[in-house]
């Protein structure tokens, strides 16, 4: 039965996943970042909390 030869199927999914960590990067690398990293500063945004109950 051919289906249990592993030796053609392990050269389908190593060159498979081979092709594909190559590609990734050149393919992601192409994309910008939309967020902006800087970190902004926001004046009202450290009040303390008020909470009413002791």
């Amino acid at each position: 039965m051919p289906q249990l030869d592993p030796a053609p199927w392990f050269f389908i999914l190593f060159s498979a996943w081979t092709v594909f960590i190559l590609l990734s990067p050149l393919k992601t690398s192409n994309y910008t970042n939309l967020n902006d990293p800087a970190p902004k500063s926001y004046k009202g945004l450290n009040k303390s909390w008020f909470w009413p109950w002791p």
